[in-house]
C-alpha cells in the first residue's frame, strides 16, 4: 500500500525534479475531491489485487503541481520489483502527439505547410492507387486501382485522413495488403518503410474517412527529410533534450536500465492477432513515429505540461499558442464530411485535431470539458489534457486487453472526483 509519507515523497519528487513548474496559476474551475480520488486510487488497487494488471501508476497535475500520484503494485510479475517513477513504457500511439510537435514545429519555421502534398518530400506518393473492390459478372471480387482524386497532404497524415490503413482490423483486401506486408515486425529505417508503404493502395481516397492507421510514421519520414537527420535526432535536438526528457527513445540502449521495463501478465502480451509487446531491450532500427517510442511518466508529464502551458515550458517556447490551438481544434467535423472508420477510437463525444482526439460534445450525464484532447497506446498507456480546469492526467501501465475497459472507467471516477 502507498503510504502517505511515501506519497508526499513522491509529489515533492515530480514537484522538484521530474514536472517543473507550469508558467501560469489560475484559479480550477473544478478541483478534484479527496474522497474521489480514494475512488480512483482503489479501483486501480483492485485491478492489480485480482491480476488483471501487474501494476500501474498515476499522476494528475493541475496549475503545474501533482495533485495526485500513486505507483501500484509491480513492473512485472516475473520480478516483482515495485513500480516507481523511473519504471520504463512502451508508449505506442503516444508517440503520435510527439511526432506531430515536431511536425508543427517545421509548420511554424514555414519549412513545412499543411496544405503540401507528401509526394512533394516523398515522391513515390505521387503514383499511389486506391484499392476498391469490385464484384465481376461470375460473382468473384476483384481488387481494382483507382488514381487519386486528390493528393495526399500534410494535413491528412496529422488527421488519420491519408487512406493509410493499419492492416490489423476491418477486413477487405487492402487491409489483407498491410496484414500480410507486415509493417509492425519489418525493421526498416524510416526511409525503407516509406518506400514500401508506397507500394501498397490507399484502402479510401484521401481525405474522405478518419481511418486510423500509419500515416504518423510517413509524417516521421517526412520531418526527417526536412529536417536532414533521424526523427530521434531532431526530436531530441528540438524536444526531448531541452525538456528534460532523458529517458525517452525508441528503445531501452542501456542494459542496466533493463530492471526498469515494465511487462504487461505473461498471457497478455498481443498488441493484435499477430503482433507481440515488443521487447524493447533489442536495439530497433525503425523510429516509429507512430508507436515506437518508449519512456517514463516523468518525461511525459513534461511534454504534457508544455502543451497545457500553450507550448512553453520552464521559460523555453517549443510551439505557439495558437499551434497548440489548432492541433487541439477538430479538423473531421460535420463541415468536412469526412466519415469515420467503423472502430473510430475517439468515440462519439469526440472529433480528431492535429495529432489528438478533441472533446466536441459533453457525454450524456456528465459534465466533461469540451476541448479537452488526448491519446492512449495499444499497450495501455492514456493521458488527457483538460484546459478548463488547468489540469492533465497521464495513466501509466501495460495490458494490451484491458486498457479500453480501464480507461473510460478511471477517467470517469477521475471526473467524478472533480463533480463532473
Amino acid at each position: 500500500m502507498f503510504g502517505r509519507r511515501a506519497l508526499i515523497a513522491a509529489l515533492v519528487l515530480l514537484a522538484g525534479g521530474i514536472v517543473a513548474k507550469a508558467g501560469s496559476e489560475r484559479p480550477a474551475v473544478h478541483t478534484l475531491a479527496p474522497a474521489g480520488l480514494a475512488k480512483v486510487s482503489d479501483y486501480i488497487r483492485n485491478e492489480v489485487a485480482t491480476g488483471k494488471i501487474p501494476g500501474a501508476i498515476l499522476l494528475l497535475q493541475q496549475h503545474g503541481k501533482p495533485v495526485y500520484y500513486q505507483n501500484f503494485g509491480v513492473r512485472d510479475v516475473a520480478t516483482e520489483l515495485s513500480m516507481s517513477a523511473d519504471t520504463i513504457f512502451r508508449l505506442y500511439s503516444m508517440s503520435k502527439p510527439v511526432t506531430s510537435v515536431m511536425a508543427m514545429m517545421l509548420v511554424e519555421e514555414g519549412k513545412l505547410s499543411l496544405d503540401d502534398p507528401v509526394s512533394k518530400y516523398i515522391p513515390a506518393f505521387a503514383g499511389m492507387k486506391v484499392g476498391i473492390e469490385k464484384k465481376a459478372e461470375d460473382g468473384k471480387v476483384a481488387l481494382v486501382l483507382e488514381p487519386l482524386e486528390r493528393p495526399i497532404t500534410i494535413k491528412d497524415l496529422l488527421r488519420h485522413t491519408s487512406g493509410l490503413p493499419y492492416g490489423y482490423y476491418g477486413g477487405g483486401m487492402v487491409r489483407e495488403l498491410y496484414a500480410n506486408a507486415n509493417l509492425f515486425n519489418s525493421d526498416l529505417t524510416n526511409a525503407e518503410f516509406a518506400a514500401k508503404i508506397a507500394t501498397l493502395p490507399l484502402v479510401e481516397q484521401p481525405g474522405t474517412v478518419w481511418d486510423y492507421g500509419y500515416s504518423t510514421d510517413v509524417l516521421g519520414r517526412v520531418v526527417e527529410i526536412i529536417a536532414g537527420k533521424t526523427l530521434l535526432q531532431f526530436e531530441k535536438e528540438r524536444l526531448l533534450d531541452p525538456l528534460g526528457m532523458t529517458e525517452t527513445a525508441f528503445f531501452v540502449a542501456d542494459p542496466a536500465k533493463f530492471p526498469r521495463i515494465v511487462e504487461p501478465m505473461p498471457e497478455d502480451r498481443n498488441i493484435n492477432p499477430t503482433t507481440q509487446v515488443r521487447d524493447i531491450r533489442r536495439p530497433a532500427t525503425w523510429e516509429s513515429g507512430g508507436g515506437g517510442m518508449v519512456g517514463t511518466i516523468g518525461d511525459y508529464a513534461r511534454f504534457a505540461q508544455m502543451l497545457l502551458n500553450g507550448g512553453t515550458y520552464d521559460g523555453r517556447r517549443y510551439l505557439k499558442p495558437e499551434t497548440i490551438a489548432l492541433m487541439a481544434s477538430d479538423h473531421i467535423g460535420p463541415e468536412t464530411k469526412i466519415a469515420r472508420d467503423q472502430n473510430y477510437y475517439p468515440g462519439g463525444s469526440s472529433g480528431f485535431g492535429l495529432g489528438f482526439a478533441v472533446r466536441t460534445s459533453v457525454p450524456p450525464g456528465t459534465t466533461w470539458p469540451l476541448g479537452e484532447y488526448r491519446w492512449d497506446g495499444v499497450g495501455g498507456t492514456f493521458f488527457f489534457i483538460d484546459p478548463e480546469d488547468d489540469l492533465f492526467g497521464i495513466f501509466m501501465v501495460q495490458t494490451p486487453t484491458q486498457r479500453g475497459r480501464i480507461q473510460l472507467a478511471l477517467k470517469t471516477l477521475i471526473y467524478q472526483a472533480m463533480g463532473r
